[in-house]
């Protein structure tokens, strides 16, 4: 989230549920915080309880000077899990990523809203059983995208882009940029934008140099809208480029045919004689780590009995050697 004024008032804590002993989440909201963007985050999880790839809400409520919501506990973000494996991620390890994305967009979408703020930092891993399952997290800057008489809501772009930008300004859509009213295909743009940032390690719009927020997110638009897709999606599969020209040409009250774009990388997984068994670059990684560890480790100490069993043979070896040479001295 870009807003500082917005981060200042939620914040997440880490709590146990006293029945179960269970660890969770808990996210507080002052009561002061107007509009409140945890009551709206609320209804969303609610719209999409059963669904997979979305947290559990336990409880929620007030408690003093605090709105609270108490979710499940998620494991590590795929920002955190993409710097440990080296800033980047393999061709696998996207798709598999992707063709869950594409599930919970079209989840979030099926129920009239949109996300607004996609990227990595917003998908956590499940824990345990769950631990492949891709969470989408953190509806608070959503929007519901359709008016009274369930028309997908649209305006003219603003004369320039906006200071405060909604969501995060490197995934942003072209059209977020430009204050346009957002529309499912800005948040499957943005989802584009994450895939290429994984398999790139980086966009060509990061660490432009601006003297202001304003000059930063003019800059990175002019980029966006300049650079062409081919270029984008340089040296990688087509697919990545068939992806963003149909996003990029979705009308914005257009529905996106989410079945034919996970049917496009899925392909493109089979063609590469890739297995769908949730083995992930950070699985590899673990894996070899706890690997190194194990053939590091010092050789463990003895038990008692052990330590005792050698100092009896090596005590009788030694009376056994002195006997001789007392032997040899006599003769």
């Amino acid at each position: 989230m870009d807003d500082p004024f917005i981060q200042h008032f939620l914040e997440i804590r880490l709590g146990r549920d006293v029945p179960t002993g269970d660890m969770v989440a808990i996210k507080l909201e002052h009561r002061s915080t107007a509009p409140s963007l945890l009551r709206q985050e609320i209804e969303i999880y609610e719209e999409l309880i059963g669904q997979p790839g979305i947290p559990r809400v336990f409880w929620h409520g007030y408690n003093c000077d605090f709105q609270v919501v108490v979710f499940e506990l998620l494991g590590p973000n795929l920002e955190d899990l993409f710097r440990y494996c080296g800033n980047k991620f393999s061709l696998k390890t996207t798709l598999m990523l992707i063709d869950q994305f594409l599930h919970r967009v079209e989840s979030l979408h099926a129920v009239g809203y949109l996300h607004r703020d996609i990227k990595p930092e917003n998908f956590l891993l499940g824990t345990g059983k769950q631990g492949n399952i891709v969470y989408m997290t953190d509806f608070g800057l959503a929007t519901y995208r359709r008016d009274s008489h369930d028309q997908a809501i649209s305006h003219k772009p603003a004369a320039s882009p906006r200071i405060s930008l909604v969501g995060t300004c490197r995934y942003a859509s072209i059209n977020g940029h430009l204050d346009v009213a957002p529309s499912r295909r800005d948040d499957l743009e943005s989802l584009g934008y994450m895939a290429l940032y994984f398999l790139r390690g980086s966009l060509p719009w990061q660490g432009l140099k601006a003297s202001s927020r304003q000059e930063r997110y003019r800059l990175v638009l002019e980029r966006k809208q300049t650079i062409k897709v081919t270029e984008l999606c340089q040296d990688l599969p087509a697919e990545f480029t068939t992806y963003m020209n149909y996003i990029r040409g979705l009308d914005d009250q257009d529905k996106p045919d989410y079945k034919h774009l996970r049917s496009l990388f899925r392909h493109l997984f089979h063609r590469n004689g890739f297995e769908y068994d949730y083995t992930f670059d950070w699985t590899i990684r673990e894996f070899e780590r706890q690997s190194n560890m194990n053939q590091q480790r010092p050789v463990p100490c003895p038990s008692v009995g052990e330590q005792k069993t050698k100092r009896t043979v090596a005590g009788n070896r030694d009376r056994k050697r002195r006997r001789r040479r007392d032997d040899a001295k006599e003769s």
